[in-house]
């Protein structure tokens, strides 16, 4: 069998050369050059054998179709479940620090002072 692959810019022989890439197709009558430069890649195959790979191909993907389905639908619930896992997670182990306040007192401070309060209130209803 020749060589089917050509790159752009080859000189080639009277044929039918596909870009799959692309989806080109080029005929040439006589030998000439392949357009494009040495980046493009083309393929000789007969029409014929292009013609009897597309039932191939799409018999291939009506076959594989339910288990993409599948693969889908799983993947779907992998990220639905590790995503709320992982927010549950992130609730649990974050920091009770929130740089939007400011405890210019102090935390321990404020309760001794709120609890100091609360003693002062009690002895003043006392003596009432």
């Amino acid at each position: 069998m020749k060589n089917m692959r050509h790159t752009g810019g080859e000189k080639v022989g009277k044929g039918s050369y596909w870009n799959f890439s692309t989806g080109e197709r080029v005929t040439i009558n006589a030998e000439s050059v392949l357009p494009g430069d040495g980046s493009v890649t083309y393929y000789r195959v007969n029409p014929v054998v292009i013609l009897a790979a597309g039932p191939v191909v799409g018999l291939l993907f009506a076959a594989f179709l339910p288990f993409i389905g599948i693969a889908i639908v799983l993947q779907m619930l992998l990220v639905k479940i590790f995503t709320v896992s992982m927010d549950e997670v992130a609730k649990v182990s974050s920091f009770n620090w929130s740089p939007a306040r400011a405890y210019l007192a102090g935390r321990r401070q404020k309760k001794n002072a709120e609890k100091k309060m609360k003693e002062e209130k009690k002895k003043e209803e006392e003596k009432e």
